[in-house]
């Protein structure tokens, strides 16, 4: 498993040169599973359009449609409202980030994970997403139920409507890959071997 480093502190880049940098990373590989992390679910899909991928897998990520820069995902998708809901149940601090994106995880891994954090240029998000429709590969959602900075009620809706597909979804909060790395190893070797078994599909 490869995990990509985006320019994401560099202003002159843009969800192009995201998709870019994981393109040079892949090189020839071919027969891939892309997995998309948050923001990351802007660049996977543009990914999927370039290169021979298998399975995508939007794991706790935006699910972009034609057209919508990332800025406009949150209202569009109705984020905003969601986690004015999330925050209300959880009676947080507004500046509380390990309630809201690493409550699962023990104190010293959450506070590591939080420092290691980098700033995000501003650039891709006021860019359109690109792609008229859906690349054609087959595509899966893995949920993290108790993410509290996308809120499970609301992912599954925009999965359903942007999509449809009805997640699945494993523990953890908002970095699922850190407080159940092994569960999530076993999620995606079960859908390799799921994929190895059928013909790819993708959305309709």
């Amino acid at each position: 498993m490869v995990a990509v480093d985006l320019p994401c502190t560099d202003e002159s880049a843009g969800l192009p040169e995201y998709a870019d940098q994981v393109v040079q990373a892949i090189g020839d590989d071919s027969d891939l599973v892309v997995v998309a992390h948050s923001f990351g679910g802007f660049t996977a899909p543009l990914v999927c359009d370039q290169v021979s991928v298998r399975l995508l897998v939007m794991l706790q990520a935006m699910i972009p449609l034609p057209g919508e820069a990332p800025g406009e995902w949150w209202a569009a998708s109705g984020y905003d409202r969601a986690r004015r809901e999330q925050d209300a149940r959880d009676g947080r601090a507004e500046h509380d980030l390990v309630t809201l994106f690493v409550h699962d995880l023990p104190p010293q891994l959450a506070a590591e994970a939080l420092s290691r954090q980098k700033a995000q240029a501003s650039t891709p998000f006021t860019q359109p997403w690109p792609l008229p429709v859906w690349p054609d590969v087959s595509t899966k959602v893995l949920l993290s139920s108790g993410d509290r900075f996308f809120p499970a009620d609301f992912m599954r809706r925009v999965a359903r409507e942007r999509l449809r597909i009805t997640p699945d979804e494993m523990p953890g909060d908002h970095l699922p890959m850190l407080g159940h790395p092994t569960e999530l190893a076993d999620r995606l070797e079960e859908y390799w071997s799921q994929q190895q078994q059928q013909p790819s599909e993708s959305p309709s």
